[in-house]
């Protein structure tokens, strides 16, 4: 559990039980160390969202199902599963309106105020949440189908990929999480950028067309004089303003800015006479909506490869190692998995 700023204990707690019928009891196999949980372990809040101490943090996940309650059809125990960790209401005007990702009633995950973490030996969750994988998908791969699914929404809620130019400005695991998928779906060039180079070592290796280190170089005048017509879509993955700044600058006129990055700030800025003259058009991406069905099958039938997104492991025990090491981009991290 996270106990303050930077501060986190391996608590003996209860073992959970099932109290509604379509719940199940989940054994975690691994953990993924996402950046909205280092968000809430640096700074104890993501904007209104505030952490009440103790809290157990963590929403990418994979286990087995040890139990389940009596209405339950989906899984059974002994089923390996991804853990979807949004619990809509499926009855809201949202959840109606196909929208379960901004569900009015929705409990997620690690989420403070909403729903305790997957950072735990065992965990209750909705039979909704519990996705059967293949015996030759690994729990690393279940895991960050997680992540995954949030790319895969994002690029199908941005243009048609086919032969098109594309910008991703950070290359976390959320940037290549666009990156795979995009460059399955058909676009043409992939320009990625990033400050940290072991992270554009790994995005050149599978499939940019170009990387660069905003602190070294020149990004928009590069990429520009790569393509003169600038691009048709940029994701913005870093919840940074200088790359916000730089995603209307490379884009071409009529082209689409999708904003994923969570930022540390308040407020963006846009430069109003680029964005008009440009008509530029700007997405938020929310997590993810009824895709990891399809990220599942893209894992499955290896058309992405999510396996070099891992780059280091710790134990559970090893917990808040994991956090400072992502916290602090130590040792070119992309994604550091947790071992139960």
């Amino acid at each position: 559990m996270l106990t303050g700023i930077r501060e986190m204990k391996l608590i003996q707690v209860p073992d959970p039980m099932i109290v509604n019928a379509h719940e199940v009891l989940i054994q975690m196999k691994v953990i993924g160390v996402c950046g909205s949980d280092v968000h809430y372990y640096k700074s104890g809040k993501i904007g209104s969202q505030v952490v009440s101490y103790p809290f157990p943090v963590g929403h990418e996940g994979a286990g087995e199902i040890i139990k389940t309650g009596p209405s339950v059809s989906r899984v059974k125990p002994g089923d390996r599963i991804a853990i979807e960790p949004a619990m809509p209401c499926w009855e809201c005007d949202q959840c109606k309106a196909g929208r379960p990702n901004t569900c009015r009633k929705l409990r997620f995950l690690g989420c403070p105020g909403q729903a305790d973490g997957c950072m735990s030996e065992y965990i209750i969750m909705p039979e909704t949440s519990c996705f059967p994988i293949p015996d030759h998908m690994s729990f690393d791969q279940a895991a960050l189908s997680e992540p995954l699914a949030i790319g895969v929404y994002a690029v199908n809620s941005s243009i048609p990929m086919h032969e098109r130019k594309v910008g991703i400005l950070g290359f976390g695991p959320i940037g290549m999480s666009v990156l795979l998928p995009a460059l399955t779906k058909g676009a043409s060039k992939v320009y990625v950028t990033d400050k940290i180079d072991e992270r554009l070592k790994i995005a050149s290796a599978n499939g940019a067309f170009y990387t660069g280190n905003p602190d070294k170089s020149d990004v928009v005048e590069e990429i520009t004089a790569h393509e003169p017509e600038m691009l048709d879509v940029v994701f913005e993955c870093c919840g940074q303003q200088e790359a916000v700044d730089q995603a209307i600058d490379i884009l071409k006129p009529g082209g689409k800015l999708m904003i994923i990055g969570i930022p540390e700030f308040n407020r963006w800025s846009f430069p109003v006479d680029k964005l008009r003259r440009k008509e530029i058009t700007i997405r938020n991406v929310r997590r993810q909506n009824e895709t990891l069905d399809e990220t599942l099958e893209l894992i499955a039938e290896s058309r992405v490869n999510v396996n070099p997104m891992v780059t280091h492991r710790f134990s559970f025990e090893e917990s808040k190692k994991a956090f400072d090491l992502v916290s602090e981009y130590r040792d070119g991290v992309m994604k550091a998995m947790i071992d139960f």
